[in-house]
């Protein structure tokens, strides 16, 4: 195996390794994301983006050679001259394992890049989505409690109201009843006064008759006493 594509392989088999360590499951996304937080992944952010591109043009690269390989050694030419040739045949078919082996190599090299981007993408939206979601179930909660008080704050209210309303109608009632007590003492102190301003009409017209009869008697007396001087 040549340099780079014991270059190629071996970044295949860390491909793998960080992808199983992705995919472990007792390490949660915010854990990722903590991790994915580093100093060091935010100096080579600039730089994300570009290497990443540049992995993939040289795994395409690879991955095209190595087809390119295959296609030359799987050819009917290289076949007829192994079958003439016995060593020509197994040198043909080792060249064409070892382009099948660079096949596979870059293939899933450069599937596993652009699968490992993706996971580690993911993550990252997962534990997001997570942190969001935690801020949601904490103003939902508040929100909750805030109606909750609402609604205890309206049953206080309307009990405060209910019992005002009781005391206003019992203090309307109380009223009610003492204009009614002073209306009834009203009518007997005026019933009270017309009799007793009824006796005292009687009263005075007893006087008024007394009183004239008193005169006429007197009157008659004078004439009397003249008529008795006048016979003398």
């Amino acid at each position: 195996m040549t340099l780079q594509w014991t270059a190629v392989a071996l970044f295949l088999y860390g491909e793998i390794a960080v992808n199983l360590i992705l995919c472990i499951p007792f390490i949660s996304a915010q854990r990722w994301r903590l991790v994915f937080s580093w100093r060091i992944w935010n100096w080579l952010s600039p730089y994300q983006n570009k290497g990443f591109f540049t992995m993939i043009m040289v795994l395409i690269v690879l991955f095209l050679d190595a087809l390119r390989e295959v296609q030359k050694y799987s050819g009917p030419e290289p076949m007829q001259d192994a079958k003439v040739n016995p060593n020509v045949y197994d040198h043909v078919h080792m060249k064409l394992f070892r382009a099948q082996r660079n096949l596979y190599i870059s293939g899933f090299s450069l599937f596993l890049w652009l699968i490992m981007r993706r996971v580690v993408t993911l993550l990252n939206q997962v534990a997001v989505t997570l942190e969001d979601s935690a801020g949601l179930r904490t103003q939902m909660g508040s929100a909750v409690k805030a109606a909750k008080q609402h609604q205890e704050d309206n049953l206080k209210l309307k009990r405060v109201r209910n019992k005002q309303f009781k005391d206003a109608g019992l203090f309307v009632c109380a009223a009610v009843r003492k204009s009614h007590t002073e209306v009834e003492a009203m009518k007997r102190q005026a019933k009270g006064l017309a009799q007793e301003y009824d006796r005292l009409l009687r009263e005075h017209h007893q006087l008024q008759v007394t009183q004239t009869h008193k005169n006429i008697l007197y009157m008659c007396m004078q004439i009397h006493k003249h008529n008795i001087h006048s016979v003398y």
